[in-house]
């Protein structure tokens, strides 16, 4: 386990970006914390770093968000949030187990706590608000 503490926006993307270098060809981040600690601020950096042009936005209403990796013809990266979902079984209907069965897709999740289970190599991010700007970032590998 692995904790940071970042000031910025932009710190909060830096760690992300680093994370993402190890992460190019395929892999599942679980992303947990309240709302509007920075979940999709880490997935912006994340994704910039795979090479992502697309201004990326929060899937909150849509569910799903998918975009083409450059240099990974074979998977795309895939921006999920579960928030909205208000039962287990609605997570069986989005799709979810055919997105994670491609090993080279790259997969965040927000929310992730709300599936009974995820997949055994899963990444998990915590990021905990620690005033206006600050967060604390645990990644568990």
């Amino acid at each position: 386990m692995k904790k940071y503490q970042t000031n910025s926006a932009t710190e909060t993307q830096k760690i992300a970006a680093d994370l993402a270098s190890c992460c190019k060809n395929g892999g599942i981040i679980a992303l947990s914390g309240p709302l509007g600690s920075g979940k999709t601020t880490f997935t912006q950096g994340f994704a910039k770093t795979l090479g992502i042009t697309q201004n990326l936005i929060s899937p909150t209403f849509i569910l799903i968000r998918s975009y083409p990796i450059p240099e990974n013809n074979q998977g795309q990266l895939f921006h999920i949030d579960l928030y909205r979902l208000e039962n287990k079984s609605q997570i069986e209907t989005i799709g979810l187990s055919d997105i994670l069965d491609n090993p080279y897709n790259i997969t965040l999740i927000e929310w992730a706590e709300r599936l009974d289970k995820l997949p055994e190599n899963t990444i998990k991010i915590n990021i905990a608000p620690k005033g206006e700007n600050s967060r604390e970032i645990e990644v568990i590998e």
